[in-house]
């Protein structure tokens, strides 16, 4: 069939078992239908009784009825790869031809996907989806769509084995997105929202037939500030942000809000006397700083938890010492735990020990957890009427587990964010905080700059920084700016000090979101958030005692810190530093 000639579209759905794929193709199907199009749904390897594709589904999930002891993963994806021969030539190309859409569930994708990650001989993968592509020919995806979830619906395998399975769609999409378009959806909300950033996609011309969409360029994307001076092409693989934002006056104000903030960090970094800013704002009321590991607890964290020279570097007590600071989450904390058991390792850990000491605690008044986060308290799913001994239950659970090995070998910060997730009392925005406070250990290596969840006052700054999102979700929003930030900064000709030649990450750009709705919620009391709320609670008040500066090795900062002491690098910059004293509010 030439792809010339009048012909239906050809809409794939790829993903791992559990994305919700089946669901949203016999949705796509009904909906298309109802909407006067000519379309029919197709699985592979074929389910309709009497086909061959049939006999290989009932064979692959139930290889006993059949006789079959076992079945090597090269002779199980070669039954596959002949079901589907056997449906285009018989059913797909037919339907084409007639001008019909066929919505495929699953395509080549899948056989390759699965048999890399079972380990199957990587020549004779390739062979036999060289033998499936033969046959299509020049039929090709008007347009493939890869769902993706965060976690999987309802699947038993191990989630280890799934998030290997959606890495290599991720990595896939890649590779393929210069040969037909490829449009990846998150899949982690309302069927309905879901449905309807694939019928965007079907009807913006993104998917069409003859050759590829054109690849969209930054100017297309952009929220239409700096243009660039030519177009700049990206990759063909795209997600559905096919609309310009429209931002607000306190967009703006982000960017300044930054570099006003970074200001002043850098002015208690030099020890330079108050006022550290003429912004009554700031002056007056609590903000964390522009990049959260330059925050007082994250600095504890980092160098009294993390990186000590008298305790273990074993990743089950490294684990331990961050899970039990960051659960409470409160320097006072930890430290009345160092005083009562002297060097907090797992080694020398008691449930008994630490909950009599914690009891203790709240009982004389005290406040053992922050007031940062709201933590869940657990009573329902472990058992304890105290919060406190639920959370202690949490991280004996965590290491009978065997988490800290797990997340070491985790190849995403996302499948490290999905191990903690799984866990009881951990929603997505502890377990993102949790994921990035471990990966400022040796035990993880992950980019800050390849995932993000934004938490409930980042969500508000994006609907006070924003007024039509323009088909982007509010993760892709954060990956937006992140990416733009010079261009944001030269725009409104402000000068940002970066730390020591580190961009803004994600999880810096998250924090701005949050700390600008606070801060919006002064200076522009006329732009309503989701929350609702029109005052700033925390006052500002000045730490007295200075605090060590010192960053994650890796990060390469430290070496730069002693010599800096006057103007700090811009963000275009990065320059050469051993630890400094800063206070921190």
């Amino acid at each position: 069939m030439s792809r010339n000639t009048p012909a239906g579209r050809l809409i794939v759905l790829e993903g791992p078992d559990g994305v919700g794929k089946s669901t949203i193709s016999a949705e796509l199907v009904r909906d298309l239908s109802a909407r006067g199009h000519r379309a029919e749904l197709v699985v592979f390897p074929g389910r309709e009784t009497g086909t061959l594709g049939h006999l290989v589904y009932e064979i692959h999930h139930d290889a006993a009825r059949f006789g079959l002891r076992s079945m090597t993963a090269a002779a199980n994806e070669t039954l596959h790869i002949a079901a589907h021969l056997d449906v285009i030539e018989r059913r797909i190309v037919p339907t084409l031809r007639q001008g019909t859409t066929v919505i495929l569930d699953r395509f080549w994708w899948s056989t390759l996907v699965y048999g890399t990650v079972v380990g199957m001989d990587r020549k004779v993968l390739e062979a036999l989806i060289a033998v499936e592509r033969l046959l299509w020919g020049s039929v090709l995806p008007d347009v493939m769509i890869l769902l993706r979830r965060e976690v999987p619906i309802d699947r038993d395998e191990p989630l280890s084995q799934w998030l290997r399975l959606r890495d290599e769609y991720d990595r896939l999409a890649k590779q393929e997105g210069g040969n037909y378009p490829v449009v990846v959806i998150e899949n982690g909300g309302a069927l309905t929202k879901t449905l309807a950033e694939v019928r965007h996609v079907l009807e913006s011309g993104t998917a069409r037939m003859g050759a590829p969409a054109d690849t969209p360029t930054a100017a297309q994307l952009s929220i239409g500030f700096a243009a660039p001076q030519r177009p700049v092409r990206v990759a063909p693989t795209t997600y559905v942000h096919l609309h310009p934002v429209k931002p607000t006056a306190a967009y703006d104000t982000y960017w300044r809000f930054a570099v006003e903030r970074q200001n002043i960090f850098f002015k208690r970094f030099r020890r330079e006397l108050p006022p550290w800013t003429s912004d009554r704002i700031l002056t007056e009321h609590k903000f964390t700083n522009a990049y959260r590991a330059s925050d007082r607890v994250s600095q504890y964290l980092i160098r009294r938890v993390i990186y000590r020279d008298d305790l273990s570097e074993t990743a089950p007590e490294v684990f331990f010492r961050i899970i039990l600071f960051k659960i409470f989450n409160k320097i006072e904390t930890w430290e009345l735990l160092e005083r009562r058991v002297g060097a907090i390792t797992l080694e020398n850990y008691s449930f008994a020990r630490f909950d009599k000491i914690l009891t203790d605690a709240q009982s004389e008044g005290k406040r053992i957890y922050s007031a940062a986060y709201i933590m869940p308290s657990g009573s329902s799913s472990l058992g304890h009427a105290k919060k406190h001994r639920n959370h202690l239950q949490l991280i004996e659970r965590m290491i009978a587990g065997d988490l800290p090995q797990r997340l070491t070998d985790a190849r995403t910060m996302q499948a490290g964010f999905a191990l903690l997730r799984a866990y009881p009392t951990i929603g997505n925005f502890l377990a993102y905080q949790y994921i990035t406070d471990i990966n400022y250990s040796e035990l993880t290596d992950f980019s800050e700059m390849e995932f993000v969840v934004p938490g409930p006052g980042a969500l508000d700054g994006i609907r006070k920084c924003f007024t039509d999102l323009g088909g982007l979700n509010e993760s892709e929003i954060i990956k937006f700016i992140a990416d733009r930030q010079e261009q944001e900064f030269d725009r409104l000709e402000l000068k940002f000090q970066s730390l020591w030649g580190r961009r803004l990450q994600l999880i810096d750009c998250q924090n701005l979101f949050c700390e600008v709705d606070k801060y919006a919620r002064v200076h522009h009391p006329e732009i309503v958030g989701v929350s609702g709320r029109t005052r700033i609670k925390q006052r500002f008040t000045p730490h007295q005692a200075p605090l060590t500066l010192w960053y994650p090795p890796k990060w390469k900062i430290n070496e730069s810190l002693a010599g800096d002491t006057g103007a700090g690098p811009t963000i275009h910059t990065a320059s050469g530093t051993s630890a400094h004293q800063v206070e921190r509010s």
